[in-house]
């Protein structure tokens, strides 16, 4: 079990009391954490009273309101039954086997669905140690070669290789360790059932073959714009270091970085040419100390003095993050990837709902996210999504502890 799962509650009750959590409106990963944290276990909070949950930071009246009138229409074991009877393959924090670095992050997905060969990959306990490949979509030619050969290089070298099976670095990455042999993982922004970008098709059976998808989405979910950022901190979480390849000055990619760092994890970025504007992202990167990728050979060295997966003492994960949100805790703003706040007054562009209702929610001040949440009035999977959106246009900043800020 998961260091923070020390409780007596039975592993299938617990399973069906993270469903049901998660079903509840105005409930995201975030407030599910501090629940179990708070309780001990998701079972116990479910027959909490109304002043108990209010102790939880982020519960306020309106999602109390949400909490206490929903759990009258849920049914926890019948959920999880009718989920089980549908898609057996997923897990949830409960399970032994939920990847327990993912855990670590502030906002785990409670539902983690999975389709592949587990036989050939393994179960999250014997993965070797995971790296995200990831960078724009659209990458020169420099950037479609290296994204390849590091994916080759680190699937011979035995590293379980993680992206996002999208168009340009990701792709290349995927291919290049399943080209060595090697085992990789693809985070989907859809269900796991649902291949985006369509071409991608071939490459996709190729992944279930000598590896897994991964997705916090059910079965049949579409694309949406706002689900590609969510699932970048899954990519980020699940992972020991990130490598950014080729990145734009504003791109998902380092929204993935900053999420990283943000966890206590590796950050790497390959060096691109000035003249190339998709790799101003990365030369920002190592102007705000991620470590230079100059070869194969370094990258493995560099990689090999980092703690592997399956030898990764759960203490020693609780301490290594502990004292990096310690020190993000005493400098808001000194987590060394962090985007810069320019000081200059810019002219506010016209946004559409709901970029605008959320923007509307944070002030000049560091604001939490479940109290964006509650002055947007959105859901928190749909917040989320929309905050990341306003980070890549420049406007707000993440913070330490899930804070936002106007920039």
């Amino acid at each position: 079990m998961l260091s923070t799962q020390l409780d007596s509650t039975p592993a299938p009750t617990e399973r069906a009391f993270w469903l049901a959590w998660s079903q509840v409106a105005g409930v995201g990963p975030v407030l599910q954490k501090r629940l179990h944290l708070q309780f001990g276990s998701l079972a116990t909070a479910w027959q909490a009273e109304g002043d108990q949950l209010t102790q939880v930071e982020g519960i306020g009246p309106q999602t109390l309101q949400s909490i206490q009138m929903q759990r009258r229409s849920l049914d926890p074991m019948r959920l999880l039954a009718q989920a089980e009877a549908k898609t057996p393959d997923f897990w949830t924090p409960a399970d032994a086997d939920y990847p327990r670095l993912l855990w670590e992050i502030p906002d785990p997905p409670p539902v983690l669905y999975y389709r592949g060969e587990v036989s050939q990959v393994g179960l999250p306990e014997q993965w070797p140690a995971a790296v995200a490949i990831v960078g724009t979509r659209n990458p020169s030619a420099y950037g479609n070669r290296w994204a390849r050969k590091l994916g080759q290089v680190l699937g011979e070298a035995g590293y379980l290789v993680v992206s996002g099976l999208a168009e340009g670095v990701d792709g290349e990455a995927h291919k290049g360790c399943l080209e060595a042999g090697g085992l990789t993982l693809a985070v989907l922004g859809t269900g796991v059932d649902r291949i985006y970008p369509p071409h991608h098709r071939s490459l996709y059976q190729q992944v279930l073959q000598q590896g897994l998808v991964l997705s916090e989405y059910p079965l049949g979910t579409p694309p949406d714009r706002a689900h590609f950022p969510r699932r970048n901190r899954i990519v980020a979480g699940l992972c020991c270091a990130t490598l950014v390849i080729e990145a734009p000055d504003r791109s998902g990619a380092l929204i993935t970085a900053y999420q990283a760092n943000e966890y206590g994890r590796e950050v790497y970025a390959l060096p691109g040419s000035l003249d190339n504007p998709k790799a101003l992202g990365c030369l920002k990167l190592l102007e705000k100390g991620a470590q230079m990728v100059l070869g194969p050979e370094q990258l493995l060295s560099a990689l090999g003095s980092l703690p592997q997966l399956d030898r990764l003492d759960r203490q020693v994960a609780h301490q290594g993050l502990a004292k990096s949100r310690a020190i993000a805790g005493t400098t808001p703003k000194s987590s060394a990837l962090s985007p810069s706040v320019s000081q200059a007054e810019k002219p506010l562009p016209k946004l559409e709902e709901p970029l605008q209702q959320v923007f509307n929610a944070i002030g000049s001040d560091p604001t939490p996210l479940d109290k964006v949440v509650q002055m947007s009035g959105l859901e928190t999977g749909l917040v989320s999504g929309t905050l990341l959106q306003l980070e890549l246009m420049g406007l707000v900043t993440q913070i330490a502890g899930l804070r936002y800020q106007r920039l």
